[in-house]
């Protein structure tokens, strides 16, 4: 279910390198993708994406920002909080994603693993237990 425009959301914005051509992981880690909008060669230039109601954008680099593999490392950590770490990871690792971090139990009360996806964004998946 999409948020509505009455609540306060963050929507991430992941940049891939300009002339990106598919973005397929997303979909197969389980996004439903909302839109997407091509450039006249057919590269990616903006889609939207939804996990269980959480929305995050692919783009193209643009202005001053970078890409992760452009950037030489990670540019941020896309936490998405699930009701199941194990199944989410698993599925992120099926579609493509490298696990960084197996899913563990941490004493401040998160089970959490992290996977980086094909474009280098690193994502942490959580609950709180």
């Amino acid at each position: 279910m999409a948020k509505t425009n009455d609540t306060t959301h963050f929507a991430p914005e992941l940049h891939i390198p300009n002339g990106t051509y598919e973005i397929e992981f997303y979909k197969n880690f389980g996004a439903n993708e909302n839109f997407c909008l091509r450039n006249n060669d057919g590269s990616i230039h903006v889609a939207e994406f939804e996990i269980n109601g959480a929305i995050f954008h692919v783009h193209e680099t643009m202005r001053d920002a970078l890409e992760p593999k452009s950037a030489r490392g990670v540019t941020s950590v896309i936490g998405l909080f699930v009701p199941n770490v194990e199944e989410t990871m698993n599925k992120a690792i099926q579609a493509g994603a490298i696990e960084i971090n197996p899913t563990t139990d941490h004493e401040y009360g998160y089970r959490q693993g992290m996977f980086k996806d094909p474009f280098g964004h690193y994502w942490q998946i959580q609950k709180k237990i």
